[in-house]
């Protein structure tokens, strides 16, 4: 959809920034309880010789079983929101006017309620099969991973603010400018 380019363009813009799927990569690294918890749950198959979790064996098995993507769901959600929870309070704390957290299932977890403001990134579906097929996606990858989230169009309905990514990186740039420009500035 365009959310990675959006997340560079706002870090170098210097507002501090929390990534949900950061926090996911994280909190599984080996050594970590939510990793031998996944274990006991999926199996030692999702764990490779290194210690690492194996993303891609992971995620065959809960993307073609909703029931497993809910159990890693309920497993992960919880621990990912405490920690970006956690960050936004500290940068508060120290006086910070603004910052922001990317998180790709916002309104799927029902954490839009604790936010001022709401932006959407999204493309065409064309464009976004486009997108995932270049990273190596198959169209059956492809396929459960959409039908794991609501529809781009339900999400932009629900954002106070949308960023459409079909135009190039200075269009991309200008509307994340629009919003996130200083009001006293206008910078």
């Amino acid at each position: 959809m365009g959310k990675s380019t959006a997340t560079d363009l706002l870090r170098k813009r210097g507002f501090p920034l929390v990534d949900s799927d950061d926090i996911a990569r994280q909190i599984v690294e080996p050594g970590q309880p939510a990793l031998a918890e996944l274990q006991r749950m999926f199996g030692d198959e999702i764990v490779g010789a290194d210690g690492r979790l194996r993303r891609d064996e992971l995620a065959r098995r809960v993307f073609a079983d909703p029931e497993a993507r809910r159990r890693l769901e309920g497993l992960l959600h919880p621990r990912i929101r405490a920690v970006w929870q956690a960050q936004l309070r500290s940068w508060r704390a120290t006086g910070h006017q603004a910052a922001v957290a990317v998180i790709p299932l916002l309104f799927e977890t029902d954490a839009s309620r604790h936010f001022d403001a709401t932006v959407c990134v999204a493309c065409s579906a064309k464009t976004q099969r486009q997108r995932l097929r270049a990273r190596g996606w198959t169209d059956e990858q492809i396929d459960q991973r959409l039908a794991a989230q609501w529809p781009a169009e339900q999400k932009m309905a629900l954002a106070d603010y949308v960023v459409w990514t079909e135009g190039g990186l200075v269009v991309h740039e200008a509307q994340l400018q629009r919003i996130f420009a200083d009001p006293k500035t206008g910078t």
